[in-house]
């Protein structure tokens, strides 16, 4: 409970997660019936990448801070509502002011949308709320992220995106993200799972994608980028995405959209952007 996101915000494994993110809520919303997002583990809503917290890793600067140069038109397609959400922030001016999950969800929601974000932490729990006061589309938790995913779902609009992404601090944390995907498929079988994990030199990223694997979940993505060789106590080296149920089409989109990410992040000619089925759809 003592993790702050605010110091990683807008690093390379935030851009990742987030155009991501906003590729399946573009395609949730190609259908008319409302979805609602669960995120599991929101954070506060906004981070100031001009802020102390932020300033003490500089972690942004490799991330959104290598995003400012255009890509080829067809990338830039795809990074639209990204790129809109970041504009409803920050103006025409530099980025100074970085969206987490649960503000990228509610900007590009509808009205008939519906968030439930999720900080267990007290302290961001309550910038959360403050964040979400005046939009009643959103409901601020402070759960446990396993008690907010079981009593979330299934959704009312039997519709929906779940996100799963813990810090992966604690020893078993990622045995638990692991059970939580588990416990919220079984509860909400048709919905669409977004978990993040990290890619260090531990072996870790294996371990979950194969504990996923074993699921035998059809439509079960795998979606990594590297922005350099990992070693043994080097830290992050990249950070990747299991998406169950992924909406029509965000498989191929991602074919174009992660590699290009990987090309810009990657330090010097060490990016890696791939996009594999675990299980494909049935």
């Amino acid at each position: 409970m003592n993790y702050r996101h605010a110091y990683h915000a807008g690093n390379h494994a935030d851009v990742l997660k987030h155009a991501v993110l906003t590729r399946i809520l573009e395609r949730l919303k190609g259908k008319d019936k409302p979805f609602r997002v669960v995120d599991a583990h929101a954070g506060i809503g906004v981070y100031d990448l001009a802020g102390l917290e932020a300033g003490k890793t500089g972690e942004w600067e490799g991330g959104i801070g290598r995003m400012g140069d255009a890509f080829s038109p067809n990338v830039e397609a795809l990074l639209k509502p990204y790129r809109l959400v970041l504009s409803q922030l920050n103006g025409d001016g530099p980025i100074t002011r970085y969206p987490g999950s649960p503000w990228i969800a509610a900007a590009l929601m509808r009205p008939k949308d519906r968030l439930v974000a999720n900080e267990l932490h007290p302290v961001d729990r309550a910038l959360l709320e403050d964040c979400f006061r005046p939009d009643g589309r959103v409901t601020v938790q402070g759960l446990d992220a396993a008690i907010c995913i079981k009593s979330s779902l299934p959704p009312p609009e039997r519709r929906g995106l779940i996100l799963i992404d813990p810090p992966y601090e604690a020893k078993d944390e990622a045995e638990q993200a692991l059970k939580m995907l588990a416990d919220g498929h079984r509860r909400f079988a048709s919905g669409c799972f977004l978990l993040w994990f990290p890619i260090k030199a531990d072996g870790l990223e294996e371990h979950i994608s194969t504990t996923v694997a074993a699921m035998d979940i059809p439509g079960t993505l795998r979606v990594d980028l590297r922005i350099r060789e990992g070693f043994k106590g080097g830290g992050l080296a990249g950070s990747g995405l299991i998406v169950i149920n992924p909406p029509w089409q965000v498989d191929e989109e991602l074919q174009v959209l992660v590699p290009a990410l990987a090309g810009r992040l990657g330090l010097g000619d060490w990016g890696q952007g791939t996009v594999r089925w675990l299980l494909p759809p049935r």
